[in-house]
């Protein structure tokens, strides 16, 4: 089947099952987000989903995460992984927000990345879920399930590379859905060490399961 096959599967199935996915990080506001989607970096949404209210509660502006030290924040972020870099991100982050920015997160992607804490994934998906820009955040879910669907190749090897691959044929209106779909479908469905063939409804057009459901001799793998 044809890249572009794929693609126009890809999308239309999820166009009628799942038309408006949203994040799992609960937030109220772009400044609650940013610091939920740094908070996520190798941690799960659960976790931090559980972490939030508090932290939100303590930290209602960035203003007053600004004025914040070490010492006073870290406890809110003991659970997560890598707690100190994220203290120091978090801080770094408020206190640019508050000097740079007017305390208003950025609509670029280029002026997000200024921020600590912030690469190119985080900064795509902020301006993504709350500026509905067409950026594809490409996290280890999406780069997975985007080479096992074969929307991606397999001599793609690094995020930016799958990334640009997908924005090639994506249509722009479905860009920012397709990072949900790509992670939610991962999360759920093609997990990383036994993806559930058996329930997923996307096999008919998956290369991974073109060539590992009829395995040619000697065995074939994705």
């Amino acid at each position: 089947m044809r890249k572009q096959e794929r693609f126009r599967h890809f999308v239309a199935y999820f166009v009628r099952h799942y038309p408006e996915p949203q994040t799992e990080l609960h937030y109220s506001s772009p400044y609650e987000l940013l610091i939920a989607v740094i908070l996520s970096a190798q941690c799960t949404d659960k976790r931090i989903n559980l972490i939030t209210p508090a932290l939100f509660a303590r930290f209602p502006t960035p203003e007053s995460l600004a004025i914040s030290n070490v010492e006073e924040l870290s406890p809110y972020l003991r659970t997560v992984s890598y707690p100190n870099n994220k203290t120091k991100h978090l801080l770094g982050m408020a206190r640019m927000l508050v000097n740079d920015f007017q305390s208003e997160v950025p609509a670029s992607a280029e002026e997000l990345q200024k921020l600590p804490g912030v690469g190119r994934k985080t900064a795509h998906v902020i301006v993504s879920v709350v500026y509905n820009q067409p950026a594809m955040a490409v996290d280890t879910h999406v780069f997975r399930v985007s080479r096992r669907l074969g929307l991606a190749t397999q001599s793609a090897k690094t995020p930016l590379e799958v990334e640009k691959q997908l924005i090639a044929h994506l249509p722009t209106q479905w860009v920012s859905r397709a990072h949900h779909w790509l992670i939610l479908h991962g999360r759920y469905v093609c997990v990383a060490r036994s993806p559930k063939c058996s329930v997923c409804p996307l096999t008919g057009f998956c290369r991974y399961y073109e060539k590992n459901a009829n395995p040619a001799p000697g065995g074939g793998s994705e």
